[in-house]
């Protein structure tokens, strides 16, 4: 998406040029021309053609990516939505198309929409301040408040040392402490004095551990992009049952926005599991996994 962004940002400073000169040369050439109607009949004809032509040419992503902005700042939520849409449907993705489009559907009403691409755009960059305010936002307006199971100190606060960078840029780290740790060790092997071997010894020790914890980071947030156990419920209403059953006990009632965490599938059923452990059967079709 950094092509598109980049594109965005030329094909935008063209459009501002082109809108810069245009009211001049439409004022020159009705000063300074005057036609015949059969001469007008043919250039009418001829815009015709080139618009129908321009119409059947296929859209790019960059072109979509203005339009659905257009539509946006002209509080066209719906509109800028589906064409955001279209350009995930051609396999295209980022933070920021994410990003986009959660706010899209957050502004058209369709809080659930809104709050399952807040957390994709979360998967991409968990670091990012105004994902996190937004998505807090919008899961303000969830019916469903639930009140999370304490977690333990130590764990919350490894969570945001990891969030702190992206899957990529923790691999970048850890294959850094790797070289440093083989170059200390280098300086152990190969050191004639006692000071630099200690130095090297206690700094590849060091840079090792910090190493593991790197890599594990990085694992963590891989596992975390490649989840497909969490997921937003979508319907307005959804029951949760006692088992994958339509005319089973009904355990419990889910509303839009809710995040669930999936244990199991079973045909069209999932079991889930809500913030505050509470567990049930769903119906797949009731909700999206992020």
């Amino acid at each position: 998406m950094n092509r598109i962004t980049i594109l965005v940002a030329s094909v935008s400073l063209l459009a501002t040029a082109a809108f810069a000169s245009a009211p001049a040369e439409t004022a020159a050439e009705t000063a300074t021309t005057v036609e015949s109607p059969a001469a007008e009949t043919e250039n009418h004809a001829a815009d015709v053609t080139a618009a129908a032509a321009e119409a059947a040419a296929p859209a790019t992503p960059e072109a979509i990516w203005d339009a659905a902005n257009d539509a946006y700042i002209n509080s066209e939520y719906e509109k800028a939505a589906r064409l955001y849409e279209s350009i995930l449907a051609e396999g295209l993705f980022s933070m920021k198309l994410y990003y986009n489009l959660a706010n899209a559907y957050f502004r058209n009403g369709e809080t659930g929409k809104a709050i399952l691409y807040y957390n994709r755009a979360l998967v991409l960059a968990p670091n990012n301040d105004d994902v996190r305010h937004n998505l807090a936002i919008a899961e303000s307006y969830t019916k469903d408040k639930i009140e999370e199971v304490p977690e333990f100190f130590f764990n919350s606060w490894m969570r945001t040392v990891r969030n702190t960078l992206s899957c990529s840029s923790w691999t970048f780290v850890s294959l850094a402490l790797l070289a440093l740790t083989l170059a200390l060790g280098i300086v152990y092997l190969l050191s004639q004095r006692i000071a630099a071997r200690k130095g090297g010894f206690y700094g590849m020790l060091a840079s090792l551990l910090l190493f593991i914890v790197a890599t594990s980071f990085a694992a963590s947030e891989h596992h975390k992009m490649t989840d497909r156990e969490q997921a937003v419920v979508m319907s307005g209403t959804a029951s949760v049952k006692s088992s994958p059953d339509r005319s089973a006990t009904d355990l419990f009632v889910l509303h839009e926005g809710t995040k669930v965490r999936i244990v199991e599938t079973v045909e069209d059923w999932s079991e889930i599991v809500i913030a505050d452990g509470k567990k049930g059967w769903i119906e797949n079709g009731k909700i999206e996994r992020i």
